[in-house]
């Protein structure tokens, strides 16, 4: 399909919160349906939109991606063989899940048409979020495409800081660090459309009050966006083929046929649904067709339009969509039976197999979810590399629903978008209750296998890792409890809020709200809905039912286990952590990792070596399952790191022994020099005669030289006092004491007159000779 072109590019800027964002239009893709270049800072998102061939595949045929590649931010991939970008990293999945859950309930309902959605991040400065750009460069591009789109709508993301009570619009990326609150929504002038959340235990006033914030931003952006749209929008084309007056009409009368004479089985139907109950509804299609009289294809009538067995299977699909939402909106009362607030039956279970780290068993109604811990050393913790560099993960979730949870058979492979943001958004219910790494040095995975779904597996999944971790001996700050909220609206003035919605009241209900977190706030979000935006008063007023939901959820499963095992399983690795400072980590790793690799192959441990630049500070981890050998290793660490000073003493081990003093390693990988001089009050010509290789020895430090060289004494204070009182009262003079008797001078004199010999030979033995004395008195401490 070709589109109107531009004469020239189109450019504007937009003002979202304090920050400027610029968008040109018709620079570049001019064969897209439409394309937008964002930019905000030197942040740069491109974004087309394509229109593609009809398909009929019962369902709107959207496709939204977000492509991050590492020349936005600089950086070649760190694989040595493979620098080409591979598949989608979980984030961009889910940044392009953000973008789809925005604009999809935008669209008119009838479409066949593919529509794909795609923004590519050119160019990434490290402060501005190229998501946000992406969120909004699609609302603008669907608004001014020629698709039909029930636009002008946009994105943005609110932060918060608790210290001035103040939100902040598109956060910078410094601020967000800083920030308790992480909001993203989308929506219209007067209406929100998607929301997506983690907070550090927000209150439900304040999350009203963010997304207050939110829609008065909103508001004007969308003013702007329209401004845009009359500017440069394109005409609206018809996607749509509604149906000729005769088939309306024919359709129209056999629908209130089936109502009024199949009514009761119809509802019967969806009561049993509710209940997982088997209904054998092609049954009751074929008996309509045969009573009624049916073709099972459309033939050629110059009567006009004749219903078909395709027309019934359509229509009783709409009745009993119709009779569920009546049912709820007329009557009150739920498909299951339950009301608004009622929350089905909850069934929680702990230690589930013998060998796992930690597991538990999370059940509400028909929705059952398998949770499991494993707990491993820091070292395998999940190394991401993406356009702000690598950074290492040492909690994740993973979320797996296999096709037999839903009655079903089924392929199976890598997990769906479905699947990666289910778990991702555990992962942040969790996430603000996960010890740091000083306090609790493993890295952490937990995995939620669905069993059985009937509705909110995600928010099971929350419930199942709050019990598995605490199963498993991990010491969350607060135990966290998930719910789902649903919605039925007449789109006027009547909206029932309905607490756990399962599987039917998800597919006809009008809302899917999700809401995670502790006793004292909120952790996780997320809202999505199949009208065209909710107001802030019906959002108010989910919030207040998902919190008595969670409040009574977290009861249940507090029965079940009331707090952190002390002590993790038997079969989890052991783990301590030791602090030393960063120009220690060289000491400890040794030349070419000589020292590290020493310390592993003798005390059996792993160890693990990482600077915290925050703290300035070197990080050792030490793993094994035995405790003696961590202890063991921790130990020799804290040694080889230890800060010495003149008169610390010693249990040393002789590692060489020389003419003129033995060298001794006092602490691992820390040797000092013993003089002849100071081995003992007497005369010692040689080290040879005192020690040998080998000898564990007493020594004291003497002295610590300016280089770091370090001089050793095995004698004691009184001794080395005795022997310095000797030298003064006239003793030799060189600090070896009781030298002045004649025998000394004989030997003296002997060594005199072999060296002398020495001094007449060859040149190599001067040297030889010189080489010897330099060495000596590089270790020499003073007399």
């Amino acid at each position: 399909m070709s589109y109107p072109q531009y004469e020239k590019p189109y450019e504007t800027k937009l003002k979202v919160g304090d920050k400027t964002i610029t968008l040109k239009i018709g620079k570049f893709s001019e064969q897209t349906a439409a394309a937008v270049l964002a930019s905000c800072g030197e942040t740069v998102v491109h974004t087309t939109v394509a229109l593609g061939n009809e398909v009929d595949w019962g369902y709107f045929p959207l496709h939204v991606e977000y492509i991050e590649k590492l020349y936005a931010g600089g950086i070649i991939k760190g694989s040595r063989w493979v620098k080409r970008e591979g598949r989608p990293s979980d984030d961009a999945i889910l940044k392009a899940r953000i973008i789809d859950r925005s604009i999809r309930p935008l669209f008119p309902e009838g479409i066949k048409n593919q529509v794909q959605v795609v923004s590519t991040v050119f160019s990434y400065d490290q402060e501005n979020d190229a998501d946000m750009l992406a969120l909004l460069a699609s609302c603008v591009a669907l608004s001014i495409s020629p698709i039909p789109f029930a636009g002008p709508v946009a994105g943005l993301r609110v932060g918060y800081h608790q210290t001035d009570d103040r939100f902040v619009i598109n956060p910078a990326n410094g601020e967000r660090e800083q920030s308790d609150l992480d909001l993203i929504v989308s929506g219209s002038e007067d209406s929100i459309v998607m929301v997506e959340a983690g907070a550090n235990e927000a209150s439900e006033e304040l999350m009203v009050k963010a997304l207050a914030e939110a829609q008065q931003e909103l508001a004007q952006v969308c003013q702007q966006v329209a401004k845009v749209v009359k500017a440069v929008g394109k005409e609206k084309i018809e996607l749509v083929t509604e149906p000729a007056a005769d088939e309306a009409q024919a359709l129209a009368t056999l629908k209130k046929q089936l109502q009024t004479k199949y009514g009761q089985q119809i509802r019967q139907s969806v009561e049993k649904k509710a209940q997982l109950q088997d209904f054998d509804l092609d049954q009751l299609i074929e008996q309509i067709v045969t009573e009624l009289d049916l073709a099972e294809e459309p033939t050629e009538n110059k009567a006009g339009y004749q219903a078909t067995a395709k027309d019934v299977k359509n229509l009783i699909k709409e009745l009993q969509k119709q009779t569920a939402r009546d049912m709820i909106l007329k009557e009150g009362v739920r498909p299951d039976g339950r009301k608004p607030d009622e929350i089905r039956p909850i069934w929680c279970e702990t230690d589930v197999f013998p060998r796992t780290h930690g597991s538990a068993m999370f059940k509400r109604g028909a929705t059952q979810a398998v949770t499991i811990t494993t707990l491993a050393s820091p070292s395998l913790g999940q190394h991401i590399e993406d356009l702000e560099g690598e950074e290492v993960r040492h909690y994740m979730h993973h979320y797996y629903m296999p096709p037999y949870a839903s009655g079903e058979a089924g392929r199976f492979g890598w997990p769906k978008r479905r699947e990666v943001g289910h778990g991702a958004l555990a992962e942040r219910a969790l996430l603000p209750m996960i010890p740091d790494q000083e306090e609790f040095p493993y890295t952490i995975r937990v995995v939620s296998e669905i069993m059985s779904s009937n509705g909110s597996t995600s928010q099971a999944s929350v419930c199942g890792s709050t019990l598995s971790l605490m199963t498993a001996g991990v010491p969350i700050k607060k135990p966290v409890a998930g719910i789902a909220m649903g919605l039925m609206t007449d789109g006027q003035d009547k909206n029932i809020v309905l607490a756990d919605i399962q599987g039917l009241e998800d597919h006809v209900g009008d809302m899917d709200f999700k809401v995670a977190g502790s006793e004292d706030g909120i952790t996780a979000l997320q809202m999505d809905i199949k009208v065209k935006g909710l107001s802030l008063e019906i959002l108010k007023q989910a919030l207040a039912k998902a919190h008595q939901g969670r409040m009574h959820i977290l009861k249940k499963m507090l029965k079940c286990i009331t707090e952190p095992r002390q002590q993790i399983s038997e079969y989890a690795p052991k783990i301590a952590q030791v602090t030393i400072p960063v120009d220690k980590i060289g000491e400890v790793i040794g030349p070419g990792g000589k020292m590290i690799k020493g310390l592993i192959e003798q005390t059996g441990a792993e160890i693990d070596i990482d600077e915290d630049e925050e703290r300035n500070l070197g990080i050792v981890n030490i793993t094994s399952p035995d405790q003696a050998k961590i202890d063991h290793a921790a130990q020799l660490i804290k040694d080889m790191t230890r800060e010495v000073a003149v008169g610390d003493q010693f249990e040393g081990t002789v590692t060489r022994v020389e003419n003129y003093g033995a060298f001794v390693e006092f602490l691992p990988g820390r040797e000092g020099l013993v003089h002849v001089s100071a081995m003992s009050t007497d005369y010692v010509d040689k080290a040879q005669d005192q020690v040998k290789l080998g000898d564990q020895v007493a020594v004291r430090i003497k002295e610590i030289k300016d280089d770091g060289k370090i001089g050793l004494t095995m004698l004691t204070q009184a001794e080395e006092q005795a022997q310095q009182e000797r030298s003064q009262r006239g003793g030799s003079g060189r600090g070896r004491g009781g030298r002045n008797s004649r025998g000394s001078n004989k030997r003296r004199s002997s060594r005199h007159s072999k060296r002398g010999q020495r001094n007449t030979n060859q040149r190599g033995g001067r040297q030889k000779s010189g080489r010897s004395k330099r060495k000596f008195n590089s270790y020499l401490t003073k007399d």
